[in-house]
């Protein structure tokens, strides 16, 4: 009975509208049925709030938790997932019937980085004038592109004719897609790690940790070991240097 079951929008304290709750504490213990009252007194007395996680039960069932704590948690990890997802585009490549090989080349090794990257490709045979009398042409070398991306590619779209252009979609296979959804992730753990290391910051040879800077072990302002002492600034001026040697 825990986040899983926790709904959006949920009621809280005051807002719960039933007479008699069943309640669950806030180590998911059961505390049996409690007027709403005694539910609310519970809530407070452990610094809580009381969260119906359960409208439809009868009684309905409500949890005592820390509901902001929760509410930030599970933005947190909503945000984390979203990081991890790898998003799939879809990109087209367009070729003609009369395709020169230097440039069939240079565009399947394009088609093969997108689905590698995790996308998905359309590749699209571009028909001009009469050369739409000569389908085969284009059904020639669609198949040429999956002859060719076969180790990495799966067919989604079997190749059809719509209007001058003939059109197939082409997906990574289960192994290329998951190394794509790997990479996602450690990039995404590695952006984690960055972010985290941004909380402390080297400044020259101060140590700089939530705003309060560290020197040789140090905080600022406070008196080295063995160091004289500094008497306190008169009338809001600096203490005057030392000058060894005397006056002359």
């Amino acid at each position: 009975m825990e986040g899983s079951a926790i709904v959006r929008d949920q009621r809280t304290n005051r807002r719960i509208r039933a007479r008699e709750v069943r309640v669950v504490g806030p180590a998911g213990e059961q505390l049996g049925v409690l007027s709403i009252e005694q539910a609310l007194d519970r809530a407070q007395s452990e610094g809580m709030d009381l969260v119906e996680v359960n409208p439809m039960a009868k009684p309905p069932v409500c949890k005592i938790m820390d509901y902001g704590k929760f509410k930030y948690e599970e933005k947190k990890k909503a945000s984390e997932a979203k990081k991890k997802q790898v998003v799939v585009h879809l990109k087209e490549v367009k070729l003609r019937p009369k395709t020169e090989e230097h440039d069939y080349e240079f565009k399947v090794r394009n088609i093969k980085r997108f689905l590698e990257e995790g996308n998905k490709a359309k590749v699209t045979i571009v028909f001009r004038g009469r050369e739409i009398t000569h389908k085969e042409l284009g059904s020639a070398i669609l198949e040429d592109v999956n002859k060719d991306l076969k180790e990495v590619a799966v067919v989604e779209q079997q190749p059809r004719l719509e209007g001058r252009q003939m059109f197939m979609i082409l997906a990574p296979n289960p192994k290329v897609a998951q190394r794509a959804r790997d990479q996602a992730r450690q990039q995404a753990e590695a952006a984690a790690k960055a972010e985290a290391a941004a909380g402390k910051k080297p400044e020259g040879n101060r140590i700089v940790v939530d705003g309060v800077r560290s020197v040789g072990g140090k905080l600022d302002g406070e008196q080295q070991e063995g160091a004289p002492p500094v008497a306190p600034p008169q009338g809001g001026q600096a203490p005057a240097a030392a000058v060894t040697g005397g006056m002359k």
